[in-house]
């Protein structure tokens, strides 16, 4: 199969990323930064709104930040979110944050498996969060296309999968860990089953593990990061649909938002979508970010960088759409 467009705008920058890994480590960028004064917040918002509903097109890019900033920040620290769901690990291995949980050296396959069906359970039976209905709402009415490198199922669980490309897997699915073949199957049951007979405990029998029904290897979620993520055909479906639909709208009046990107993963999201505002005739560039306001010189006419509270933000543009 041909690499879509939008695959190959993510591997030119994740080469860029490699090249200068130590910029980027720092918080940093190899692009050349604008240097031009930000508006104030209120005219961020205003402008916000405008291009909102002068848009003929939306591409949202959600990050980690974006579900961080409605409560899912268990991911990395300690925080009273990774406690509430993961004390009971916690308090037994002394790590701090999800993914430390599933880095963690456990004993027996039952132990690591009770925790990753908490982890993949915690996020399957999340609630949708606050600034994800707020987006919801500020989207309405208009032609709109997720991409995202959350795996936490939020976004599927407002829009169908044909709106939504999730590039980085999905805690729905798991895959054979060997990748013997090109499957994706439910996740959703065995999890259900191992959290019920895990019960108040940390650990599960080990015949409850989920296994490839093709090799007997162990299975394993379909996401980047925790092990041998299958690249087959779901994924190139994901990064097909992001193609299609930014060809599809190329030469329209296009806004890319893009919400909580981190400096480990600029390649998926923030980069490509500063590429494609420089490539495309009326395309404009907004993004929100609690710790970063990056905004290359080359589109400081077609973009703003809004360093802020990404859920204060997407609740003020919703208010400020209602009251015109």
């Amino acid at each position: 199969m041909r690499m879509s467009m939008y695959e190959e705008l993510v591997i030119q920058t994740q080469m860029n990323y490699s090249r200068y890994y130590e910029q980027y480590q720092r918080g940093k960028t190899a692009v050349r930064l604008s240097e031009k004064e930000p508006l104030s917040y209120k005219e961020q918002i205003r402008e916000t709104v405008k291009q909102i509903q002068e848009a003929q097109c939306i591409v949202v890019g959600g990050a980690s930040g974006l579900s961080a900033a409605g409560g899912g920040d268990f991911y990395y620290e300690d925080t009273l979110s990774f406690q509430k769901y993961f004390g009971k690990f916690a308090r037994k291995y002394g790590f701090k944050g999800a993914f430390r949980g599933m880095q963690y050296p456990y004993q027996t396959r039952g132990e690591f498996w009770a925790y990753l069906a908490t982890f993949l359970h915690t996020t399957q039976t999340a609630p949708v969060r606050k600034p994800y209905l707020d987006l919801d709402a500020i989207l309405k009415g208009k032609d709109f296309f997720i991409l995202t490198t959350n795996q936490d199922t939020q976004f599927v669980k407002l829009y169908p999968e044909d709106k939504v490309a999730q590039i980085q897997g999905d805690h729905r699915f798991f895959q054979c860990s060997r990748q013997c073949c090109d499957q994706t199957w439910d996740a959703l049951m065995p999890v259900e089953e191992m959290m019920e007979a895990m019960g108040e405990g940390i650990s599960i029998p080990e015949d409850m593990i989920p296994r490839c029904p093709y090799c007997g290897a162990e299975a394993f979620p379909w996401v980047r990061g925790y092990g041998n993520f299958l690249q087959g055909r779901k994924y190139e479906e994901q990064y097909q649909k992001i193609s299609a639909y930014i060809q599809e709208n190329a030469e329209k009046k296009i806004l890319f938002l893009e919400f909580g990107v981190g400096r480990m993963t600029p390649m998926f999201i923030q980069e490509p979508f500063w590429n494609l505002t420089l490539m495309l005739p009326q395309a404009y560039y907004i993004a929100v970010n609690a710790q970063y306001d990056l905004l290359p010189e080359q589109i400081e006419e077609e973009g703003m960088a809004i360093l802020g509270d990404i859920a204060k933000f997407l609740e003020d543009v919703k208010e400020a759409m209602i009251d015109r």
